[in-house]
């Protein structure tokens, strides 16, 4: 199976930061669930595939809802995090969205989290396809960064994560990463030819969090953590002010944070 050095980049860039993502990122929202197997048109779906599953935050939360939930993972830092805490009907292995190894028509339900922009959409529609049942769904699963909580703190972050990325591509620090544009999710779905019906809706989900969630969300973002493993200190890309402000605005107490998600779904 050849693999395109750009997606050796991005599999890469996930190294190192396990932890930090599983314990800063949100959960998907549990509606999700409800909408999804509707749409399937199945109560419980005998097999869910989640592609790009990284530390089975989007893939354990079907557990009590599915027979079999699969996570396919190519990251082995992040396939390591998500088996340590693993259900029963959970597992993970190793593989690509356009190359999961499993066997024909054997899911009802494909969803990829967070995670289509960073996949080859054409090989990755065409695997779909071939994985799915034919009535059952795909979808691409994506959160607006930063949540709504607080607009000096929203800001705070934006000017955090633009700063550090202004660094990373000054500095070649992100050599062949390569992203696709949400946006465009729809647009490449319905253009594929792979599904009988296409459309994007809306949901949200709250959560909780403080200044060291704010922190903690910034760290968990690939091209952060890229950029220090690349030998750029936290001074140099401003951490400290940043986690500083950060407890200005929101301190230690925990306050409500809204979760924005668009989701593309596809019919087989």
């Amino acid at each position: 199976m050849e693999i395109s050095s750009s997606l050796v980049a991005n599999v890469e860039r996930f190294t190192g930061f396990a932890e930090t993502y599983d314990r800063y990122r949100p959960q998907p929202p549990l509606v999700l669930l409800d909408i999804l197997t509707q749409l399937a048109q199945v109560a419980r779906p005998r097999l869910v595939v989640d592609l790009g599953s990284g530390t089975g935050l989007s893939a354990r939360i079907w557990a009590p809802r599915a027979e079999q939930v699969i996570g396919i993972e190519p990251n082995a830092d992040m396939c390591r995090q998500a088996e340590a805490r693993a259900a029963a009907n959970v597992r993970y292995q190793p593989g690509y969205s356009h190359a999961t190894g499993l066997p024909d028509a054997c899911a009802e339900i494909v969803t990829a989290v967070q995670a289509l922009h960073w996949m080859e959409p054409e090989p990755t529609f065409a695997e779909v396809a071939r994985i799915v049942r034919s009535g059952g769904v795909f979808a691409a699963i994506d959160c607006d960064w930063p949540p709504t909580l607080d607009w000096q703190a929203e800001m705070l972050y934006a000017e955090f994560d633009a700063r550090v990325n202004q660094i990373g591509k000054a500095r070649g620090l992100f050599p062949g990463v390569k992203h696709l544009d949400k946006a465009g999710h729809l647009a490449r779905m319905q253009a594929s030819g792979r599904f009988r019906y296409v459309k994007e809706l809306l949901v949200h989900h709250g959560e909780t969090g403080n200044a060291e969630r704010l922190v903690g969300l910034a760290l968990s973002q690939g091209g952060v953590a890229q950029v220090l493993r690349r030998g750029i200190s936290a001074a140099e890309i401003g951490l400290p002010e940043f986690r500083a402000a950060a407890h200005r605005l929101l301190g230690d107490l925990e306050t409500a944070w809204y979760f924005s998600y668009r989701v593309r779904v596809g019919i087989i």
